[in-house]
């Protein structure tokens, strides 16, 4: 097969979660560690840092990397989903993972993952790991897909556990309070390996100490501990939450005295992370004039801080081009937009996107009005014609929306 014949094979397996929702969940880690079994434990050779959490765990992964590259390491990065193309989602030093490399490790493998079903997510995380073993990384900064404890990365034991922050997304799975969802995230605590939490709310704090408590983990509250961050080309206002995240994660490492990184280290990867590591898509300027953003927040958290980003901004009309997943709790999203800008309704062009006239309906009931596209492009072409050079127009609503304009 051509690498677009088996990236595509591996699309039509059994479903993948980013694009067919609650049918691609597994309730437990069997396959994965059969398919560990089978490529001979790849995890087990790899120095790692495990990134979980309901938002940010992206940017984290990819400030981690980019400190480590700046320290001179060979730096392995596994995130998901990506934007444009699935090698995205395997990177070293910001390269991405060699398309012949993917046909290979498919084709020498095919025939297990026939006979075992083995899903998209369980066989690109084996092919991360056996990527990354064969590389001969120094470390490898592996984000988590959903949750954490079921999650098929969830076979490592790193020797750093991040957790980001929580909040309720993906409750069809994880749960629906945020104790509920903590759990599921604090199932990549390890025994004796040391965790960062970046941010908590009362009622997970103790969800953390209790896990860390039970594996005899070192427990680390970012946001308690850290107060000053060094400036990064990441502009989002959320991005502060992440830095010190990060700033944290870097303080464990140094304590380890495993990694030399110095402060040059941490200012240089914070600066240069786009360049380094590919990152897109938070908080991404594409044009002035009018000014156009666009950014991956999907969730209520991530799109309250973003929102209220945008309302620091100077313009005269605001536009939103905006798209959805079918599985979206739009009661909970919609009443954070203004009800004073133009919208453009589109539908992401997955077999989960919700269609545009449905979310244009849902829209009409908290005051937000606009018209129906056929499709993202379209959508965006039109708010291009009807902006003047002093609107604002932001591109959004999901991961999905974002990766058809870039």
């Amino acid at each position: 097969m051509t690498y677009q014949e088996t990236v595509n094979w591996m699309f039509h397996q059994l479903p993948m979660y980013q694009h067919q929702g609650a049918s691609a969940y597994k309730k437990d880690l069997t396959n994965t560690i059969l398919l560990a079994d089978h490529l001979q434990h790849p995890e087990t050779g790899l120095k790692c840092i495990h990134v979980a959490g309901t938002n940010g765990k992206g940017s984290t992964s990819h400030l981690l990397a980019a400190i480590l590259q700046e320290a001179g390491y060979k730096v392995g990065l596994y995130t998901s989903p990506h934007l444009k193309d699935f090698i995205e989602r395997i990177k070293i030093n910001g390269t991405t993972i060699s398309e012949e490399f993917v046909v290979d490790f498919i084709a020498d493998n095919l025939i297990f993952f026939q006979e075992n079903q083995l899903s998209f997510f369980e066989m690109t995380v084996g092919l991360a790991f056996d990527y990354f073993k064969k590389q001969k990384v120094d470390i490898a900064v592996i984000e988590v897909g959903m949750g954490g404890r079921l999650d098929s990365t969830n076979i490592i034991t790193p020797i750093l556990s991040v957790i980001t922050n929580i909040g309720l997304d993906h409750t069809q799975f994880l749960g629906t309070t945020l104790p509920e969802i903590a759990y599921e995230k604090a199932g990549i605590i390890k025994s004796k390996v040391p965790v960062v939490i970046g941010e908590y709310a009362e009622e997970t704090k103790n969800v953390f100490s209790d896990k860390s408590k039970e594996m005899q983990s070192e427990i680390y509250f970012a946001s308690d501990l850290i107060q000053e961050t060094y400036p990064s080309v990441l502009l989002g206002n959320y991005q502060v939450h992440n830095k010190k995240t990060v700033l944290q994660a870097v303080r464990v490492l140094q304590s380890q005295q495993e990694f030399l990184i110095s402060e040059t280290h941490i200012k240089d990867g914070f600066l240069n992370v786009i360049k380094t590591t590919g990152l897109q898509g938070r908080w991404q300027q594409l044009q002035a004039n009018p000014k156009v953003i666009c950014d991956t927040a999907h969730n209520k958290n991530g799109l309250e801080i973003v929102l209220n980003q945008i309302q620091e901004e100077a313009f005269d009309q605001l536009h939103f081009v905006l798209g959805v997943v079918n599985d979206k709790d739009l009661d909970e999203i919609l009443p954070l937009f203004p009800t004073s800008a133009i919208y453009y309704f589109s539908r992401p062009n997955i077999p989960r996107g919700l269609a545009a006239s449905s979310l244009q309906q849902k829209a009409k009931e908290y005051e937000l009005i606009g018209k129906v596209y056929d499709s993202v492009s379209e959508a965006y072409q039109d708010a291009l014609i009807f902006a003047t050079k002093t609107d604002f127009i932001y591109v959004g609503g999901s991961t999905f929306v974002v990766a058809e304009i870039l």
